[in-house]
């Protein structure tokens, strides 16, 4: 959780990466946090609390992972990408943008990972969202993992994978450590809050049609 400026409410963030001892943040310009952010210059402090929440679980046994990306869901799948590459897993990316000019470049993806785009305007890799090419990829993965907007959730609860299947839900934090419960999310299980037995749920266990569509002002990013 950031501090931005003087803003009341801190702004979620996942970490995107980590390279000889500097964290780095991805996010897109959506609001005044972000905004904000973006205008920090090298040498500028940063208030940030965390880590906060959990994170993914890979049992041992997959040998085959599959991440889906939607526009800037690659930020907090990086990590996991980097982890599984070095314990020898083949790892296939899925990534979706609406175009070219919002894809992740393909320069900064770890080598070794096998990476498929899909744009929604066919001005890279093929044409439509990302979720088209879970059908062809789905089938040859052991464990999915997957970040995008809600539309894209909702679409992956719908479709018959038959494999466990985890995603990172994004929703507007207030404390980020669970005490004002408004991020809580209905599950199969009852009300559970984002900021601490999130922000990764089994995709299976969101109720996806009680979910709400967070603004683009009230959210940071992945």
């Amino acid at each position: 959780m950031a501090k931005c400026g003087e803003l009341i409410l801190r702004r979620p963030f996942s970490l995107h990466r980590k390279e000889r001892g500097k964290l780095a943040l991805l996010f897109n310009r959506v609001g005044q946090g972000t905004h904000w952010l973006a205008k920090r210059q090298k040498g500028d402090s940063l208030d940030l609390l965390g880590p906060l929440g959990n994170g993914f679980s890979v049992p041992p046994k997959p040998r085959h992972l599959l991440l889906v990306a939607g526009g800037i869901g690659l930020a907090p799948l990086f990590f996991l990408v980097q982890r599984e590459l070095n314990l020898g897993r083949q790892v296939t990316l899925l990534l979706g943008a609406r175009s070219a000019s919002l894809l992740y470049p393909e320069a900064l993806l770890p080598p070794g990972i096998e990476s498929v785009v899909a744009t929604e305007d066919g001005s890279a890799g093929r044409k439509g969202l990302v979720t088209d090419l879970l059908p062809q990829f789905s089938s040859g993965a052991d464990q999915i993992f997957a970040c995008g907007p809600l539309p894209m959730y909702r679409t992956m609860s719908k479709m018959n994978l038959g494999k466990p299947v985890q995603v990172v839900l994004e929703q507007m934090l207030g404390c980020g450590v669970g005490a004002c419960r408004g991020c809580s999310v209905e599950t199969q299980t009852g009300l559970k809050r984002v900021c601490r037995e999130g922000p990764v749920f089994n995709l299976e266990e969101i109720l996806w049609e009680k979910v709400k569509e967070p603004r683009p002002s009230q959210v940071a990013s992945k």
